[in-house]
């Protein structure tokens, strides 16, 4: 029997596979983080002018009292994710789509629309080559 010879790692070539925005909005003014139409309007023009898709009606839940609001579009590329946080003057977005396209303008539309004094954004692209035993 020949002696074997020491395992090599496998490298496996995954596909970019989509394109993931995660966004963090601070300082923000209180009442629009708090309502549900102007959140509503904001990501139904995120949609519109990124040319998705939605699948069914999205689903959104304003919190009682000073609560926030979280919304959830189902899209045929992926999804969208909004949760505001009015206590902290803070919202969240997140924008996966499975298929290449330019990013949206999120500094200059929180700023404008949620008066966001400070806009984060992270730009992932998911399925990057790499070798499976690494684990990471």
């Amino acid at each position: 029997m020949p002696p074997s010879s020491p395992k090599q790692p496998v490298t496996m070539a995954i596909p970019t596979v989509g394109i993931e925005w995660v966004i963090e909005a601070t300082d923000c003014d209180t009442e629009r983080l708090r309502d549900l139409s102007t959140l509503r309007a904001l990501c139904d023009q995120i949609i519109t002018d990124s040319e998705l898709t939605v699948l069914g009606e999205p689903h959104w839940h304003r919190f009682p009292g000073a609560g926030g609001v979280t919304g959830l579009y189902l899209l045929a590329e992926s999804h969208l994710a909004c949760h505001t946080y009015p206590e902290h003057r803070f919202a969240t977005f997140n924008l996966y789509c499975c298929r290449p396209r330019e990013p949206w303008p999120w500094q200059s539309q929180l700023r404008e629309q949620l008066a966001a004094s400070t806009v984060h954004i992270r730009q992932l692209t998911r399925g990057l080559s790499h070798n499976p035993e690494e684990g990471s």
